[in-house]
């Protein structure tokens, strides 16, 4: 009977999916505590030690996914600082907690307010960030009685560091892409939503340059505010160099609920959810692949499209405001391929992609250099020069 008990009104849970359960961890929440301080001895004057700081440290080359497996507690306790005693006037003070976390990490309250500098981040490999503050030792002013710590907890947010972040809309051709474009092996189906965890591919070149690029989660109408995989996509796209934006040549419809939206209308959009999360991000180099070009009709749809593609920003201004951006992006290269079919179209956006990134890297100590022109004038191709 009472067996019978608990399994009519047990709480039940369902199990997490596999993909939450493994793969690629981008945020991770921990409590931290500084130590107490030590009590004082008002007989003789003693000072109490210090309690212990929670020290975060950068390093190169682990994972949060890591940092949650050293530490599957997820608490950080710093050392008490030691009272003062008739032997020792001067009480020992806490030992410092130190922990590392991946490069690129930012730390955040649960107020989403960021500790340490006005970045919150840390970006260069042994920078460490004071998470929880010991408690100082008892002393004359406090009535030598030693003060807590600084305790609560904090979440560890990762934005993933590549050369190129893939932005598009669900079943795009993403994954795709990147895994015949580089070494990765993503899931790649006929239907949206098969990336739902970044992937990170490497494309390698003959003369041993390697670049990066991340494949991440599709957007939706609304992810701007969160919608479908929302700030956990944009977020990531805010630490790459140059932004691939890839679209369908046939457009795009999420379901039977939804509108369709075509190739034009695609672009748009992206790039209205782009502004609406971080304008700053329309400031990114970017380049527009059109992708499935091995589709029927693909190559007379692409002519029609392609002048409404260099004059953007006209073709924008005839849709509604709610719909259109404010800015657009502005393309340094807008190229049509087949990811699925063409090795061709992929080595040319191969070496495409090396050349701006380059250009880029050449350019961006210059302030008096328009990155935009001189990637766009990378691109044109030089014939001979007669004399």
């Amino acid at each position: 009977m009472v067996n019978l008990g608990r399994t009519c009104f047990e709480k039940t849970f369902k199990p997490l999916r596999k993909y939450l359960r493994e793969g690629f961890r981008d945020s991770l929440r921990v409590f931290v505590s500084g130590g107490a301080g030590g009590n004082g001895l008002p007989k003789f004057g003693g000072i109490g030690g210090n309690g212990g700081n929670v020290i975060v440290e950068a390093k190169e080359g682990i994972t949060l996914e890591n940092v949650f497996k050293q530490n599957r507690t997820k608490r950080y306790v710093a050392q008490a600082g030691k009272n003062a005693s008739h032997n020792f006037i001067l009480g020992t003070p806490g030992e410092n907690v130190v922990f590392e976390v991946p490069v690129g990490v930012s730390v955040l309250t649960d107020l989403r307010k960021k500790l340490g500098h006005l970045t919150g981040e840390l970006n260069v490999e042994g920078e460490q960030l004071t998470v929880a503050k010991g408690g100082i030792g008892g002393h004359v002013k406090n009535g030598f009685l030693g003060s807590k710590g600084q305790s609560y907890s904090i979440k560890l947010d990762l934005k993933l560091i590549a050369d190129i972040g893939l932005v598009g809309f669900p079943n795009a051709g993403k994954s795709t892409l990147l895994s015949a474009i580089s070494e990765a092996k993503p899931k790649v189906a006929s239907y949206p939503f098969t990336t739902v965890k970044p992937h990170l591919g490497i494309i390698n070149y003959d003369d041993f340059r390697q670049i990066s690029m991340a494949d991440l989660p599709g957007l939706i109408e609304g992810a701007y505010a969160n919608k479908g995989m929302g700030h956990q996509f944009l977020k990531h796209i805010e630490r790459t160099k140059l932004l691939l934006m890839l679209v369908d040549i046939n457009g795009f419809q999420l379901g039977p609920k939804y509108s369709f939206r075509s190739c034009l209308e695609t672009v748009m959009l992206l790039t209205k959810e782009l502004e609406l999360y971080n304008e700053e991000l329309l400031k990114k180099p970017s380049v527009l692949v059109i992708n499935k070009m091995d589709t029927e009709g693909s190559v007379e749809k692409y002519k029609e499209i392609k002048p409404h593609l260099l004059n953007f920003k006209d073709f924008v201004s005839t849709y509604e405001e709610n719909m259109r951006p404010n800015n657009v992006l502005k393309f340094a290269d807008i190229i049509a391929i087949s990811a699925k079919e063409n090795e061709k179209d992929v080595k040319t956006l191969k070496n495409k992609l090396r050349i701006l990134l380059d250009v880029m890297s050449e350019m961006q100590d210059s302030e008096q250099v328009d990155i935009y022109s001189a990637t766009k004038e990378s691109f044109r191709e030089k014939g001979p020069t007669f004399v």
